[in-house]
């Protein structure tokens, strides 16, 4: 990401990186299990036979103190009979209309599908049994703008075991605390195209990290279903909370959105074209072979498209729910965001759940809150990976004037050396291989590009040699031209900025023939 902001130091007014959209679930563990469900039920006298009766009452209960807030206040209460409408954007409106600008905005109910408990007749058993299927529930959704959070959303099944969700945007938070600090800021939607003090604004939201979760989340629990307490009057069960989704974003704030205009065709284009399986695979937390290829035992899909919508052009990458993505927002601002909905991909050092006492490990990422600020590092060094990788993208220059050097002879230590000819499949493979995302860290060696070159099964080991002279001759020549060089005191070698440069402007060229991208890099 330095390289990149460095790069284009001119252009850029500023970076701003944390998170934008927060998913979180609420689990009431002791009933999220059928055993736990049927324990409290016994400890509660309560017969599968009367199942039915309790949990309407304890839904009628739930309904009634949720929605009690809003019709003592008298704030709308919706039912939507459809749940294609963006109930996101109703709030927003009632919002504007009603001229609200602190607490509950309006309540909606819907039926929804939902994991839920239920009575099921067993005939061969002869007997009633409590199950967990799919089913269909009233769900009630709040919208308040918090003194805290700003903007935001709860949803509670009111069925058991009453599973929650609430979101959250960081952006929204940060607003609450720069009009708290005195920070000015010009803002649109959830994004901030100027902000007077950057430094200060980073320390605000990196300050979001460090905030007790477990306790902000159930103050919103409380507030979504004040019955709670009534319900589980004689126990201790209380929410578990997981990071359902995870948006982290870097902002580069351009001065200006002609600069942005004239750069973001490019990035677009190189992303699409550039980009590899194994580059994906390398930002979303994937493991690759030696070699750097994909594993044979990955069954997966690692998918790159782009879409051009109402705000500009997006390029998105995904990989077993992860994904990242580029695009501009409010035309002058370059959004980078990492999605995370698997955090098992990546890893996190700690001990083993429940056993405290252990040794720390590297162990799979959870999705329980104490991992999120893991999953916060993982989502900004992948932000930062793809920066990097953009950063050798410039604003278009002529392709004739770019590769005008390469394609004449050179000298090196005083012997000639051929001139490249990029659009010759023998040069275009050698240069597509060089910038293979795998070499981009600890670069690459002699033997790392012949398996790329040359096929490599069941070859003698006389022909290896010759392989293996080939391709220095190739190295020889990359370097005579300033595309590559020699990392000191190894047999390793990496792409200079001339190199990235060049190469990447090729493989894009090489590649042009989506009609989309040829109109975006007109």
């Amino acid at each position: 990401m330095r390289t990149f902001v460095q790069k284009y130091s001119e252009l850029v007014m500023g970076i701003l990186s944390g998170f934008d959209r927060l998913v979180f679930r609420g689990i009431l563990r002791q009933l999220a299990y059928t055993a736990g469900m049927n324990n409290f039920l016994y400890q509660r006298s309560i017969l599968l036979k009367e199942f039915g009766t309790y949990v309407a009452q304890t839904t009628a209960q739930v309904k009634s103190a949720s929605i009690a807030v809003a019709e003592k206040q008298d704030r709308p209460i919706i039912y939507l009979q459809s749940a294609v409408a963006s109930k996101e954007e109703k709030a927003k409106e009632i919002m504007h209309k009603d001229g609200v600008k602190q607490g509950l905005i309006c309540v909606f109910t819907a039926v929804e599908p939902c994991m839920a408990y239920d009575i099921f007749k067993n005939r061969e058993k002869k007997k009633l049994e409590l199950v967990k299927r799919q089913r269909k529930c009233l769900h009630i959704y709040q919208y308040w703008i918090d003194p805290v959070f700003g903007f935001m959303s709860a949803r509670i099944q009111t069925w058991f075991p009453f599973t929650i969700q609430i979101c959250i945007n960081g952006r929204e938070w940060l607003a609450r605390q720069m009009d708290k600090a005195g920070v000015l800021y010009l803002r649109h939607d959830n994004c901030f195209t100027r902000i007077n003090n950057l430094k200060k604004a980073q320390r605000l939201m990196d300050s979001q990290l460090k905030t007790d979760w477990a306790k902000l989340l159930d103050r919103v629990a409380r507030r979504l279903n004040p019955a709670h307490n009534m319900i589980f009057v004689d126990s201790t069960i209380h929410y578990y909370w997981t990071t359902y989704q995870s948006e982290w974003a870097t902002d580069i704030m351009f001065k200006n959105r002609a600069s942005l205009d004239a750069l973001f065709p490019s990035l677009v284009y190189h992303g699409m074209n550039t980009v590899h399986s194994p580059d994906v695979m390398r930002f979303l937390g994937h493991r690759l072979t030696a070699s750097g290829n994909i594993h044979g035992r990955f069954e997966g899909e690692v998918v790159s498209d782009f879409k051009d919508r109402f705000e500009g052009v997006r390029i998105k990458h995904r990989i077993g729910g992860n994904s990242i993505k580029a695009y501009n927002k409010q035309g002058s601002v370059l959004r980078v965001e990492t999605t995370i909905n698997n955090p098992n991909q990546f890893k996190v050092y700690r001990t083993r759940e429940g056993k405290e006492n252990d040794q720390l490990n590297w162990l799979p990422m959870r999705k329980g809150i104490a991992d999120l600020k893991r999953r916060a590092a993982v989502s900004q060094k992948a932000n930062e990976r793809y920066l990097e990788t953009m950063a050798v993208v410039d604003i278009p220059e002529p392709m004739k004037q770019l590769v005008r050097g390469i394609t004449q002879h050179t000298h090196l230590n005083g012997r000639r050396v051929r001139a490249l000819n990029p659009w010759s499949s023998d040069d275009a493979q050698l240069l597509e291989s060089v910038m293979s995302g795998e070499f981009s860290i600890n670069g690459f060696r002699n033997r790392d590009l012949r398996p790329l070159l040359f096929e490599s099964s069941s070859i003698s080991k006389q022909q290896q040699r010759r392989n293996s002279a080939v391709v220095s001759r190739k190295l020889r020549m990359l370097r005579a031209h300033g595309l590559i060089q020699k990392v000191p005191r190894s047999h390793r070698y990496q792409l200079t900025k001339k190199g990235r440069h060049i190469i990447s402007a090729l493989i894009a060229a090489r590649n042009a023939n989506v009609d989309e991208l040829s109109k975006l890099a007109a």
